[in-house]
């Protein structure tokens, strides 16, 4: 294998924005098949991908799995455990789009089951690839906090009308918001800190619809000490800071969104030399108050992701994601619901 042949299940956001446009732009990959039933879609891979096959069923993409490598799976959380299971016995490796699973008993068996194959299984979990991020990450690396005593994250919007049916199934399905960015938020919190144990959450439905949950709020104590409050909510008028980090001899604090999901739908391409850079109108503060001053965000590197998978699938080095770090986190996400 040289080349990593890819089919990608699902071509709504996920498919459209964080999968096909990297790998088509990575050379270790060919992007040659999209998997999906909707019309539009089909005709708007076509012209984005010219001579990519685009065919409307799992089942018509697995009937050619011996001419593929990897599988790439970016539909509905209802349909993870049955598609990634069905691509790893066809002898494929698979990237399984978060939340990795529903029910935590169906990642263990996925784990179990890429092992006993030999092939590589990993989840997307590309927010440990935010600009952002990656700026946290580096400012508790070098000590520049101190001993982190307290960790905020928030993802936060406006989004009064659901944008996707299956974003309003009930929690044992995969709806509600704290299955939506509970994997994110709680990967961040778990990478930086290592092991936690939910302390204390919240959840609330205010659509009134009688769907799921749509504002959540977890606080979680690691093993380390730190604290960690979470806060995902769809229905923010005004949002929170993404970041603050309270640390031991500073603090940190970040406002705004990673800029690398709006510049893919904007057009740029992971290509562009600006890609994933963030203006400096946007860095965050460090240190004290009034005399806090600017620190530049990293770049952003969701093509990261990609460049670690081939190396996984063409040298055995780990996988971008360990999927037991993604069942970690819903477990975390399955204790909240049980609550």
């Amino acid at each position: 294998m040289t080349t990593i042949r890819t089919a990608v299940f699902g071509y709504g956001l996920g498919g459209r924005v964080f999968h096909a446009p990297f790998i088509h732009a990575d050379p270790g990959y060919s992007l040659d098949v999209i998997v999906t039933s909707d019309p539009a879609r089909k005709a708007e891979a076509e012209v984005l991908y010219p001579g990519v096959l685009v065919v409307p069923t799992a089942q018509d993409a697995f009937a050619r799995a011996k001419d593929l490598d990897l599988a790439v799976i970016s539909t509905p959380p209802g349909t993870h455990a049955p598609l990634a299971t069905d691509a790893l016995n066809a002898g494929l490796a698979v990237v399984v789009d978060k939340p990795f699973v529903i029910d935590t008993a169906d990642g263990v068996r996925l784990i179990e089951l890429a092992r006993s194959r030999g092939s590589v299984l990993t989840v997307f979990q590309n927010r440990r690839w935010d600009g952002d991020f990656l700026t946290v990450r580096k400012l508790v690396d070098e000590g520049l906090l101190g001993s982190i005593r307290r960790f905020e994250s928030r993802m936060e919007s406006f989004k009064p009308v659901l944008s996707k049916p299956w974003k309003g199934a009930p929690a044992g399905d995969g709806g509600g918001i704290l299955y939506d960015l509970g994997p994110h938020l709680i990967d961040q919190a778990l990478t930086l800190f290592g092991p936690a144990e939910l302390q204390y959450a919240e959840l609330a439905a205010h659509r009134g619809d009688g769907g799921p949950d749509d504002d959540a709020f977890l606080a979680l104590r690691h093993a380390n000490g730190t604290i960690s409050h979470l806060w995902m909510n769809a229905l923010a008028p005004q949002a929170a800071p993404r970041f603050r980090v309270v640390g031991s001899t500073s603090a940190y604090s970040k406002w705004g969104v990673d800029v690398q999901e709006p510049s893919i739908v904007a057009g740029m391409l992971p290509t562009d030399p600006l890609y994933g850079v963030e203006d400096e109108l946007a860095w965050g503060l460090l240190g004290f108050d009034a005399d806090a001053t600017k620190v530049s965000t990293e770049k952003g590197q969701y093509p990261r992701f990609y460049e670690l998978m081939a190396s996984a699938m063409l040298h055995g080095t780990p996988p971008p994601v360990d999927p037991q770090d993604s069942v970690a986190a819903l477990r975390i996400i399955e204790a909240t619901h049980q609550e």
